[in-house]
């Protein structure tokens, strides 16, 4: 039996929703691993809309599930229908959408809030004894919904430490390419963009995600 991954998107581009490189990375590093995954977004609008080409605010706004649905070709579901019985791991990619759409911690720092249907994805995979995983900058969000766990960033700037720490979170430095496991808690990080200088690094980080995953699964 496959190893079942709901991975979580907050839209589509670095910027503003999820980093795609790291969203494609995933898919990817399943499906090649003999994994199997179904793609979620909330159904909410984003923070805002970033032209990549130039880094400027641009209207209208947009929505999480519709971008969201240009890197999943189309096949994505909304974040409120997710039932953790479903499913064996529950995946973020990173991307500043997971700090401004998943939760707002970008504009509003530790005391942020968390999108409903995120937090209530999260509990409960955690409440069941599930896998969770996340890459880049997402692993805030856990923190912020979970608290006391250990996450990897990479190895980020004091600031970033210190918010982690209030958060209660402890934080462990890594490599580019290395997972953090909490074996306690099952959850799975690995710095992606935080660290990488390129794709192949963050493909390779991600794989090994996906890899170390699918060993505690045992399929």
């Amino acid at each position: 039996m496959k190893t079942k991954f709901a991975i979580v998107l907050s839209g589509c581009g670095v910027y503003d929703g999820s980093e795609i490189h790291e969203a494609v990375a995933s898919m990817l590093a399943v499906d090649k691993n003999g994994g199997s995954y179904r793609i979620f977004a909330a159904d909410a609008e984003q923070l805002h809309a970033i032209n990549h080409a130039t880094g400027e605010e641009s209207l209208p706004n947009r929505n999480m599930l519709e971008e969201s649905a240009r890197i999943a070709r189309g096949d994505v579901q909304p974040l409120s229908v997710f039932d953790a019985d479903d499913f064996d791991v529950l995946l973020f990619p990173g991307g500043f959408g997971a700090v401004k759409n998943l939760c707002g911690y970008a504009v509003e720092g530790i005391n942020c809030n968390v999108n409903g249907d995120v937090e209530r994805a999260v509990k409960s995979m955690f409440e069941h004894k599930k896998i969770i995983a996340a890459a880049c900058i997402a692993p805030v969000v856990l923190a912020r919904i979970l608290g006391n766990i250990t996450v990897t960033l990479g190895n980020p700037d004091e600031n970033l430490l210190a918010d982690m720490r209030a958060l209660g979170a402890t934080h462990a430095v890594t490599n580019v390419t290395d997972v953090c496991i909490d074996a306690e808690n099952r959850i799975f990080t690995t710095p992606a963009y935080m660290s990488a200088a390129n794709i192949s690094e963050v493909f390779t980080g991600i794989d090994n995600l996906v890899r170390e995953i699918l060993k505690q699964s045992g399929r």
